[in-house]
This record gives structure tokens, sequence and C-alpha cells, in this order.
């Protein structure tokens, strides 16, 4: 049986939103999961429904309407519901995981992996997407191995490696034991370079000839053997106020006004970010930068653009800021409170930034550090 996916069946970023929405939003979410546990499914959508009619943007509810939608047989209905939850809500990932989930369900296996790739460039830290994506890659791989051995089936290299990968595949390797770990088919790189069995060795350079030693040289004498463990002479030592000042000397100062530079830069990047000021916001970004997901940089300013222009209001606020600066590079850390039209999103982030002239910019952004 092949190994399940796993659906999100939480928003982790609004289940504090969540909690202080009070009990009322909690005794609704808790029956409408305990009717879909009892198999009522029919019941579980209705009250879903109701609770979304003077509601429709809670999001935590249409997530778990989506599952529900799954679990009774309706996949089609699952899959509208996520790919809308995408629509209103493109900074979450747990709809993009769920989507990907049932069109692995559906074997639709390119598109589960472009859902679960949109999971990790919403969130790059997120656990659960990374999984499922690994495991639409190993039956991507399980069939791409299984069509090479259709083509070839002299090709000897190709079977232990099927094998290998449908094992991983059906089961969980982290459940595994010692000895169905040990009984795994090994995989052998065929183009791997051997290693040489011995070293090779140089040859010796030609020693020169010793230097005779003057007649009158008398033989070294041998040290007494009290003279080991005589203690140094008060002479040798220095006192701890003499050798505190040479320590501090060795270690780096930092550099205050380079440290200063960087969180104003971040905080001006925010605040562009805040006002949807497009031009000051990728300004902040250098020639350099990396967009996660393999977009190119034009592809990702189009896609940051529409995110943020489609919002009406958008807030972001630093906070905890720690920023450490190397030369020409800095590493800045902070939690990050985002609001969006009625989302709530905080996370902790970093940033990666390089001098260029005399502004620092970003190169490398995540979540999570």
């Amino acid at each position: 049986m092949r190994k399940s996916l796993r659906f999100a069946v939480c928003l982790l970023s609004l289940c504090m939103t969540s909690i202080l929405a009070g009990k009322a939003w909690a005794d609704d979410f808790s029956e409408v999961a305990q009717l879909s546990r009892e198999g009522k499914f029919v019941e579980a959508l209705a009250k879903a429904e109701v609770y979304l009619s003077s509601r429709p943007k809670d999001a935590q509810m249409r997530l778990l309407k989506g599952l529900v939608q799954r679990d009774a047989g309706k996949p089609t209905d699952a899959l509208m519901t996520f790919v809308r939850m995408t629509e209103d809500f493109p900074e979450l990932p747990e709809p993009y995981n769920n989507l990907g989930v049932i069109y692995a369900d559906q074997n639709q296996l390119d598109k589960a992996r472009t859902a679960f790739e949109m999971a990790l460039r919403t969130n790059p830290s997120y656990a659960t997407a990374h999984e499922n994506l690994a495991d639409v890659y190993g039956r991507l791989s399980s069939a791409a191995y299984n069509k090479a051995l259709q083509i070839d089936l002299s090709n000897a290299a190709v079977a232990p490696k099927l094998a290998l990968v449908r094992q991983i595949v059906t089961l969980n390797p982290t459940k595994l034991s010692a000895a169905q770990l040990a009984a795994l088919p090994k995989v052998q790189a065929a183009t791997a370079p051997t290693a040489p069995a011995t070293p090779v060795a140089l040859a010796p350079a030609k020693p020169e000839a010793p230097k005779p030693e003057p007649a009158s040289k008398a033989p070294p004498q041998a040290e007494p053997a009290s003279k080991t463990t005589r203690e140094p002479a008060p002479a040798a030592r220095k006192p701890a106020d003499e050798v505190a000042p040479a320590a501090q000397k060795t270690a780096p100062a930092v550099d205050t006004t380079a440290n200063r530079e960087v969180e104003q830069a971040v905080q001006n990047w925010a605040a562009a970010w805040g006002s949807k000021d497009l031009k000051t916001y990728f300004a902040a970004y250098g020639r350099d930068f990396d967009p996660a997901g393999k977009l190119s940089r034009s592809q990702w300013e189009e896609e940051r653009r529409a995110r943020i222009e489609g919002k009406s209001s958008i807030s972001v606020k630093l906070t905890d800021l720690q920023t450490l600066v190397r030369g020409n590079t800095a590493l800045v850390k902070f939690r990050q409170d985002y609001r969006a039209n009625g989302i709530a999103i905080s996370s902790r982030k970093t940033l990666e930034m390089v001098r260029q002239g005399d502004a620092w910019k970003i190169v490398r952004e995540a979540v999570g550090g």
C-alpha cells in the first residue's frame, strides 16, 4: 500500500487568533470535527456551511470543510475549496499543501509537486510540505525507473534502484526497524570514481650531507631529572590583570554604526511593504537576490506585485531584531507580525544582506531561524 501524504488540519499561523475568537468558535470547530470523525459528513458539512454563511473569510473553518469533503468521498468539491483558499489566502501554505495531497491521490504528480512547491515558497520552513514533496519525488522516481527498466531490461543497475525507491515510497523509513533498514538494497553510483588502492608515494628529496660538528664543541649534557618538575620562575608569569587586556584585544569589535545601518534598512523595507511603496520595496533587494521556489527575479517581482497590490491594507511590524555584521555581509533575525485583509500571521524571519555601495541590500530571505 502506498504511503499516505499528510494533510494540514490546522492553520498554525492562525491558531492564536482562533483561540482568541472565543469559546463559540472552538465549540463550532470541535463539533464539525467530531461529526466528521463519526462519519456524519452530511451533518458536518451542513454545520460548516451555517458557520461560514456569517463568517465567509474564516480560513480555519474553510480548511476543515475541505477535509470533510475529501473524507466524504467528494475530492472534486475539496479541490475547489482549497483552490479558492489559495486565491483568498495566498500567504498561507496549508491550502497549497492540501491541494497537493488531493492531486497526489489522483496520481496527478506534476500538479502535486507544483502545489507543494507553492506551499514552500510561502513558508520555506513548512516541514509537512517538505515531507510530502519528498514522497512525490519518490513516486516520480519510481515511475521513471520503471520506464527505464521496460525500455532496457538488460540494465542491471536499474532494478535495485527501483526496489529501493518503492520501499521508501511504500513504507515510512523513520518507522523501519534496524533489520528492515539493513535489508534495503544498496544503490551504487555507476559513475563514481574509484579511489586508488594505495596512495602514490612521492620520491623523497635527496638529503643534504650533514655538516661536521666542530671538534671543540662539547656534546650536550642531559638535563637533570629534577628540572622537568621545577615550577617556572615567577618572572615568567603574568598576573591576571595583565593577561586580560591582551585577550580583549583579540575579540572583534562590534561595528555599532553598521548594525544601525542594517537595522534601519530592514525597517525601511518593512515600512515600504506596509505602505505598498513597490519601488522602494523592490529596491531593498540586491541584484544578487535569490528568490525561493526557483523563480526568476522578474517572475518573483510580478508575483509579489500582485499579492501586495491585491491587499486593501497591510501592516508589517518587526520586533526582537538580532543583527550580526561581518564586513560587508549581515545576518538579521526578527519576529514579523503581518496583517492584511483580516489575516494575521506571526513568524520568525531571517534576512541575509550585503553592502552594495552605500546601502545594505537583501540577497536571501527565509521564514524561521
